[in-house]
């Protein structure tokens, strides 16, 4: 069962998902055809009934207030999603013997460092940030055999309308000869739908493997620099790409560097951890970029 599964990442999930699963879409929203069903994760009572009719043995939970800003503008709203979902997602699964894969991030670091491994201790610098981190010490406690996958930025383009994917309103600004200023100091190694989900699959048929996680393309680049990259494999003028140097007034505070360290996850996976270009050809085009 993909809770949060009319997102970016969720429609992606179940569509790579169908050949190993049987696959359940969940969301505020049933998603469409016969395995969709709605679920709000606030609801102890929503997520309960979900789970007496599909009885999952595999949850991927990606149902989240991912957006940073909103987070801070309305922390009421991303604690009960973030963190008290969470819960009663968690504790469905304890009861119904559940495998869970929650879905975290890479602010719940502070970002003052290059390089984050699973054993850094958590220090957010904003409200998304703390929720994720409440979120994880709450599934430690009530899952502990769970896996809590964090991701520093994640890119492509969405499957189906109605989804927060950069990659979708990215290129149709350029599209639309629009300029874009992305963040030259914002430091992150992004991953990409495809290569994510396929993480997601094996570490949900995985039942020898738990804990926390990290994922993201071997090496970090600045936002600008993947804008740059993104657009000009796209065909877009790189002239279109201007460098923010300081961050906007009214936003959320963001760390500057999340680099997070792949070296436990792909001692465990078989999928291989993918380079920076390796991400941005799978993004565009779904497939990985040929070597020869």
């Amino acid at each position: 069962m993909i809770i949060g599964a009319g997102g970016f990442v969720g429609q992606h999930l179940a569509r790579q998902a169908a050949p190993s699963f049987d696959v359940f879409q969940a969301d505020l929203a049933p998603p469409p055809g016969a395995n969709g069903l709605a679920i709000d994760v606030t609801s102890a009572a929503s997520v309960n009934a979900g789970f007496r009719q599909v009885s999952p043995n595999a949850v991927a939970l990606l149902a989240a207030i991912a957006d940073i800003d909103q987070c801070e503008a309305r922390p009421g709203l991303a604690e009960g999603v973030n963190v008290g979902g969470t819960a009663h997602v968690a504790e469905a699964c304890a009861r119904m013997d559940a495998r869970l894969l929650f879905i975290s991030s890479a602010a719940v670091f502070d970002g003052t460092q290059h390089g984050y491994c699973e054993c850094d201790a958590t220090s957010p610098v904003s409200v998304y940030g703390r929720t994720k981190a409440n979120a994880e010490e709450l599934i430690t406690t009530i899952l502990p055999k769970s896996v809590i996958l964090r991701l520093a930025l994640v890119i492509g383009f969405a499957e189906g309308a109605g989804t927060n994917a950069m990659l979708n309103k990215f290129a149709a600004r350029l599209r639309a000869g629009e300029s874009v200023a992305l963040p030259d100091y914002e430091y992150r190694n992004p991953i990409d739908a495809v290569t994510l989900s396929a993480f997601i699959i094996e570490l949900l048929e995985r039942d020898d493997v738990s804990g926390i996680f990290h994922l993201g393309a071997s090496e970090s680049m600045s936002r600008f620099e993947l804008g740059v990259r993104l657009a000009e494999r796209m065909g877009f003028p790189r002239r279109l790409l201007q460098r923010q140097t300081e961050p906007l007034p009214g936003r959320a505070p963001r760390g500057l560097d999340h680099f997070l360290l792949t070296g436990k996850i792909r001692a465990v996976c078989r999928t291989p951890v993918p380079t920076c270009g390796d991400v941005i050809e799978r993004a565009i085009y779904g497939t990985p970029k040929s070597h020869s």
